[in-house]
């Protein structure tokens, strides 16, 4: 991926710097970022350079690039380089969870199970990876018993699973939260109850294609801040990055981040 774009760029006689091994220790004399990588690679980018203010665009090269499909949809490596050449610079919202940037969403209990499963192990491509680990964690995951104070309700509960998005989708395409919207100031909240493991295998097609929200074990609403605490510690991820803890404060920011488009 990486060296096609810079084939592209060098046809155009474009002036750029590749960084293949290590981050830049600073963005100066740049006048935009072009990441090749996934969700993960994007979310160390934030929370590196917590003050860029250039314009960014993603390509695909991670093992789900659910962001990066939020923006550009299925699209082809060259008509994406000729289509944020010639783009405009469009901002969005980013999320702050525990001191920690995300930009398409945290998932916590059953979903942060899953990614903590992934830990070193080698990533398939697309959903793959995703899929086989929901295999392993579907009969066996626990439900947890979970506050969540939003901006207009309390809820407390036996959770399977926490969702707050940012961007409709995570894990490899399941399009978690089909509502969200990334420049709408606020996060999409979506609650998931007690299911059994059958329901859980029945359902999961559901989630997947984003027609989940009526059904009667979720709740789903939109938030500028979320306080989630439980007597448990709780697996989460950050744009499929883990993390652990018992309680989680998020908040969106508004127009936080710059993309091409």
């Amino acid at each position: 991926m990486a060296e096609l774009i810079v084939a592209i760029l060098k046809q155009k006689e474009l002036s750029f710097t590749v960084f293949d091994s290590e981050w830049p220790v600073t963005l100066t004399g740049f006048t935009e970022v072009w990441i090749v990588g996934g969700d993960g690679t994007l979310n160390y980018f934030l929370n590196q350079y917590t003050n860029n203010e250039l314009p960014l665009v993603i390509f695909p090269g991670g093992s789900g690039n659910d962001f990066h499909w939020v923006l550009y949809g299925q699209i082809e490596v060259e008509a994406q380089i000729e289509k944020v050449l010639n783009g405009q610079v469009k901002r969005v919202d980013a999320g702050i969870c525990n001191g920690q940037w995300f930009i398409n969403g945290v998932g916590i209990g059953f979903d942060g199970a899953i990614v903590h499963d992934l830990i070193g192990k080698s990533k398939l491509a697309g959903k793959a990876s995703y899929l086989l680990s929901i295999l392993k964690n579907i009969v066996s995951y626990s439900e947890k018993s979970c506050v969540t104070v939003m901006d207009s309700a309390i809820i407390s509960q036996e959770c399977m699973m926490l969702s707050i998005a940012n961007g409709k989708r995570y894990g490899g395409a399941f399009h978690v939260a089909p509502k969200a919207l990334l420049d709408d100031g606020l996060l999409d909240v979506t609650i998931v109850g007690c299911i059994s493991p059958l329901r859980r295998v029945k359902y999961l097609p559901v989630i997947e294609r984003g027609e989940h929200l009526d059904l009667p074990f979720v709740k789903y609403n939109t938030s500028k801040k979320i306080n989630i605490s439980s007597p448990h510690m709780l697996h989460a991820h950050l744009d499929g990055e883990y993390m652990a803890s018992n309680t989680f404060e998020i908040e969106v920011v508004p127009n936080k981040v710059a993309f091409v488009v």
